[in-house]
Formats: C-alpha cells, sequence, structure tokens
C-alpha cells in the first residue's frame, strides 16, 4: 500500500512527464506477460519513450495537474502511459509494432502535445515515417535537379570523347 506522501511524488512526476512530452499513447496492457512488457519497455527506452505504470485513480490526477482534459478512468482495463519527450511518432509506431504481435496491449488513446487524439489518429501517427525519413527524402528531391543537370553536362563530354575515339580508330 502506498502512503500519501508516495502517491503525491507518483503523481508530480507524472504530470512533470506529460507536460514536457511530444507525445503520450494510453495503452490497455491487461493480459500482457511479464517477458512482454520488459521487451516493450526496452523497445521504447530505445527510442527515447519510456512506458509508466500507474493506477487509474494517480493518472487522471497527474493529467489533470498538467491541464489535460482527459478521464483515464473511462478507460478500459489496466492503464499505462508511453510518454516520449525526443520523438512524436515513436511511441505510437512502436506500440502499433508490439500490438500486431502481441494482442493483449490495446491503444486507448493519446495525446500529441496538449491535443487529445483518439485510437484511427494514433494508427494514423504510426504509419508516419520518421522525421529521418523525411529529411532523406526531402534531400533526394532537393537533389535530384543537380544531379540530372551534372547527368547533362557529362553527356555532351562523352559525346565528344566517342567522337574522338571514333575518328582515331578510322587512323
Amino acid at each position: 500500500m502506498l502512503t500519501k506522501s508516495q502517491k503525491r511524488e507518483i503523481i508530480e512526476k507524472l504530470a512533470e512527464d506529460i507536460k514536457n512530452s511530444k507525445s503520450v499513447v494510453f495503452v490497455d496492457f491487461k493480459g500482457l506477460k511479464v517477458n512482454d512488457t520488459r521487451a516493450l519497455k526496452k523497445d521504447l527506452r530505445n527510442s527515447g519513450a519510456s512506458l509508466k505504470v500507474a493506477k487509474k485513480t494517480l493518472i487522471n490526477l497527474a493529467l489533470e495537474k498538467a491541464g489535460v482534459k482527459i478521464d483515464a478512468r473511462l478507460m478500459e482495463g489496466q492503464i499505462a502511459l508511453a510518454v516520449s519527450d525526443a520523438d512524436e511518432t515513436s511511441p505510437a509506431k512502436i506500440i502499433d509494432g508490439f500490438s500486431k504481435k502481441n494482442k493483449n496491449i490495446k491503444i486507448l488513446a493519446g495525446l500529441l502535445g496538449s491535443k487529445i487524439m483518439k485510437l484511427e489518429e494514433i494508427e494514423a501517427l504510426a504509419k508516419l515515417p520518421s522525421k529521418e525519413e523525411l529529411l532523406a527524402k526531402l534531400v533526394g528531391t532537393l537533389n535530384a535537379p543537380i544531379s540530372g543537370f551534372v547527368n547533362v553536362l557529362a553527356g555532351n563530354l562523352r559525346g565528344l570523347v566517342q567522337a574522338l575515339n571514333a575518328m582515331a580508330e578510322k587512323k
């Protein structure tokens, strides 16, 4: 049994994590085995996120303290929060992928900054490419006209070299 001071400390920590996070995903982990929970926590930790588990009333109090208007008591099952202050998409991606392998974990809702998101919005967020992938695509798009221009210029030189080779072979 937790003392009042321990509960207050949990609420403070959760509220601080929620305020400082870029995204939060609420999951129902009822029936999830210990080894699966460890694997999920490890995957989240590797991406700069973490899994926070607490009672619904404590989560609800932390949400109120953070200024978020979600009632955790209305959510089904045992609630955990996947919190990320590094990347907006990583918790949604990891939990979405994990839920496809393990049916005991279900996405319930989420937060993107201070915006409340439904299940469908979180699934759409999970399908987005990562920031690094988007930056790589942008660089490729910016580089395409330049590389095409270089190929055109090199084509003239190739034509000249081929013409000179043909003339040299005739002589």
